[in-house]
């Protein structure tokens, strides 16, 4: 039985520091990776809290657009923050990206994320139209 998958990776994006892809769709269904607010040379994109949650929200953009959806599509979020009172300057930011759409959503304060200075980390699962 074949499988109905296929893996997503932005080119010119941020290289995975580890065994996984940007995303993989499955089915209907598009799982997002946990995406970190990093350059090319695996940077940290700023300091700033919105800032890393803009870079985030941009790649989910091209991640969405490889896969034929946008932020309509998106059903569920998880984010982690280092400080979860963040929550409160980050939120504008996403109702710039989601609009009036609303995806069930999970906040977790981590002690630290994967690469030093980045302060939020989002991944998302998508509802994809056949």
């Amino acid at each position: 039985m074949a499988l109905d998958r296929e893996e997503y990776s932005l080119a010119g994006g941020v290289p995975p520091i580890s065994h996984y892809t940007d995303a993989v769709r499955f089915g209907d269904t598009l799982y997002i990776s946990g995406l970190a607010p990093l350059d090319a040379d695996l940077k940290v994109v700023s300091d700033d809290v919105v800032e890393q949650t803009r870079n985030l929200f941009e790649q989910m953009k091209k991640i969405l657009a490889m896969a034929g959806a946008d932020f309509r599509n998106v059903l569920r979020v998880t984010v982690y923050l280092t400080d979860v009172n963040d929550r409160t300057k980050i939120n504008p930011v996403r109702q710039e990206y989601f609009g009036q759409t609303r995806p069930a959503s999970t906040l977790i304060e981590v002690s630290a994320l994967a690469i030093p200075g980045m302060k939020v980390e989002i991944e998302a699962i998508v509802g994809l139209e056949r």
